[in-house]
C-alpha cells in the first residue's frame, strides 16, 4: 500500500500557478514585446490588452467554479471597456500578451499555450454549431499578426508565425510561417530570433514572396535555354510581344531576380 501511494504521489501533477503569479507575468511580459512600454504603472492603466487578460482570467476562475453567468458579466464588462471580447471558458496559457488589442475575438474552446502573442483585429473563431471543440489550439510561442484569422477547432504547433490578414483552417506544424487566404506553409524557422533576448520571435512581417520567387526561376530558366538555342544556331525571338519593348522587359526581371 505504501508502495501505491509512493507511486501515486510520484505522478501527481504540478500545482497550477496562482492567479496572482499569472497576472504578475501577463505584466512583466509586456516589456518583453512592446518597445513603447516604460514602467508597469503604465502598462497597468493604458494597456487595454492587459486589462483584457487580467479580467479573463478572473473570470475563466468563475468559469471553472461553475459561477457561468457572473463569469459572462464579467467578459462582457472587459469587452465594453477595452474593445476585446475573450469568452471566459477560453483556456490561456502564461504570459499571454495582445498588441493594441481592438477588435480581438477568443472563443470558448480555444486553448492558448505559453508565450502567444496577439495583435489587433485577431478572431480564434469556430466553425461549427455543434458544441464541443469547435476553436483554435495555439501552441507556445505562437505569433498572430494583426487582422488574421484562425477558424475551427485546428492545431497550430509550437513558435509558428502568422501573417497579418492571413486565414488559417488547417493544422500548422511547428516552426512555420503562414500567410495568405486560406493560408499557406511560405517559411520554415527552426530558431528564434537573436535579436530578442527572451527567445520571442516576433518577426512575422518578414514574409517570403514565392510567387516573385517562381518568376524569378523561370526567366533565369528562359535566359539559360535561349543561351543554349543561340550556341546551336538557332534563331531566338528577341521580340517581347506582350509589352513590345524589350528593355522595359529586361528591366523588369532584373527587378525580380534582385527581389528574390
Amino acid at each position: 500500500m505504501e508502495d501505491v501511494m509512493t507511486a501515486d504521489t510520484d505522478i501527481r501533477k504540478p500545482a497550477q500557478p496562482s492567479l496572482f503569479t499569472l497576472l504578475r507575468e501577463d505584466v512583466s511580459c509586456v516589456f518583453q514585446r512592446d518597445p513603447a512600454a516604460r514602467s508597469r504603472f503604465e502598462v497597468l492603466t493604458t494597456y487595454p490588452g492587459v486589462h483584457a487578460i487580467l479580467l479573463q482570467r478572473i473570470a475563466h476562475r468563475l468559469w471553472k467554479f461553475g459561477l457561468r453567468y457572473l463569469a459572462r458579466l464579467l467578459s462582457w464588462f472587459a469587452r465594453l471597456l477595452t474593445n476585446i471580447d475573450i469568452h471566459p471558458g477560453a483556456t490561456i496559457g502564461r504570459r499571454f500578451f495582445i498588441d493594441h488589442g481592438a477588435g480581438v475575438v477568443i472563443g470558448e474552446t480555444a486553448e492558448i499555450g505559453d508565450d502567444v502573442t496577439l495583435y489587433h483585429g485577431v478572431t480564434l473563431g469556430g466553425t461549427t454549431w455543434n458544441k464541443g471543440k469547435r476553436h483554435p489550439t495555439l501552441g507556445d510561442g505562437v505569433v498572430v499578426g494583426a487582422g488574421a484569422k484562425i477558424l475551427g477547432a485546428i492545431t497550430l504547433g509550437a513558435q509558428v508565425r502568422v501573417g497579418a490578414n492571413s486565414v488559417v483552417v488547417k493544422d500548422v506544424p511547428s516552426h512555420r510561417t503562414v500567410v495568405g487566404i486560406p493560408a499557406k506553409v511560405v517559411l520554415r524557422t527552426d530558431e528564434a530570433s537573436a535579436d530578442n533576448i527572451y527567445g520571442i520571435n516576433l518577426d512575422h512581417h518578414l514574409i517570403p514572396d514565392p510567387v516573385g520567387r517562381a518568376i524569378a526561376c523561370l526567366m533565369e530558366r528562359i535566359e539559360v535555354l535561349e543561351g543554349q538555342l543561340r550556341k546551336q544556331g538557332a534563331p531566338v525571338e528577341g521580340q517581347c510581344h506582350i509589352c513590345d519593348a524589350d528593355e522595359l522587359c529586361g528591366t523588369e526581371v532584373a527587378r525580380v531576380v534582385r527581389k528574390s
